[in-house]
């Protein structure tokens, strides 16, 4: 069976569910919101926290900077995405409380210096978002790091995913399912996919990240197969943002996990035995035992 180990847990088949709380920008450009996602996703029992880091003037045109959105932070959309990105100062702030909780953190990086950035914090491993997935040459510069990837597949063909993976090789790799629409339609979910990156990836671990309604769709990934759920948290989804409607709450982020645990408990082996608990009903009900 397929799997990776991130800093001592192992992660694919026969393993716990390794889930995410993906703060990615819900932090809102507050150090003081992060770190209370941090303590919610930890209080939820989750295994990692996963943020966003992009250096803006590479990532955005000049054009786009400059254009008109009116925002807490100033009149354009280069005075959002400036506002929203956190400093040296707060990521090290982040490094040392998800140590004093006890908790794994990350980032996606959609640019290489934002890779060398989160590198200095010596991070367990990365995640391409599904926006740079055909981006060789961030690709390649992540995989100069021998962390191990979590490549999510949005938003992209069956073609561009096989030609992602032979830039990034099979090993120490993780592909996660994912609609890239926020929040997501049931209809457009597509779960199946989960079995199809099974089939057509067989040594690779598969996981979801999902944007759906509620907690159900993770859940069901699991129950299909999934070994990574990530999921965005949020401490409000009315507050203001981009991604906060499609996020969960603290108390919705808890369920969730609470409900993968419950399954993969109730999964089982596989094999059909009789119970020790089952004999006493055995003997109280069964009539006969002919065979």
């Amino acid at each position: 069976m397929p799997e990776v180990t991130v800093r001592g847990v192992r992660i694919g088949a026969g393993h716990p569910c390794f889930v995410i709380a993906e703060i990615g920008i819900n932090h809102n450009g507050s150090l003081e919101i992060a770190k209370k996602l941090i303590d919610a996703a930890k209080s939820a029992g989750c295994d990692a926290v996963k943020f966003q880091k992009r250096t803006i003037d590479i990532v955005y045109s000049a054009e786009d900077l400059a254009r008109k959105r009116p925002n807490p932070f100033g009149t354009t959309n280069g005075d959002l995405k400036r506002g929203l990105e956190l400093d040296r100062d707060a990521f090290a702030a982040i490094d040392a409380h998800c140590k004093e909780a006890g908790i794994m953190w990350f980032a996606s990086c959609w640019d290489e210096p934002s890779v060398d950035f989160i590198e200095a914090f010596d991070p367990p491993c990365y995640k391409i978002a599904s926006a740079t997935l055909t981006d060789r040459a961030l690709l390649t510069h992540i995989r100069r790091t021998h962390k191990t990837v979590l490549l999510s597949t949005g938003m992209s063909t069956m073609r561009q995913i096989r030609r992602a993976i032979e830039i990034l090789g099979h090993g120490n790799l993780v592909l996660l399912h994912c609609v890239a629409t926020y929040p997501t339609k049931d209809e457009e979910l597509n779960l199946a996919v989960i079995k199809t990156l099974q089939y057509d990836f067989p040594d690779i671990p598969i996981g979801y990240s999902g944007h759906g309604y509620g907690t159900t769709p993770s859940v069901c990934a699991v129950a299909m197969g999934a070994c990574v759920v990530e999921r965005h948290l949020t401490l409000d989804r009315a507050m203001w943002g981009s991604d906060h409607a499609a996020s969960l709450e603290p108390a919705g982020m808890a369920a969730m996990v609470k409900n993968i645990r419950r399954l993969e408990a109730g999964l089982g082996s596989g094999e059909k035995v009789v119970l020790d608990s089952e004999i006493p009903i055995q003997q109280k009900l069964r009539r006969k035992t002919d065979f």
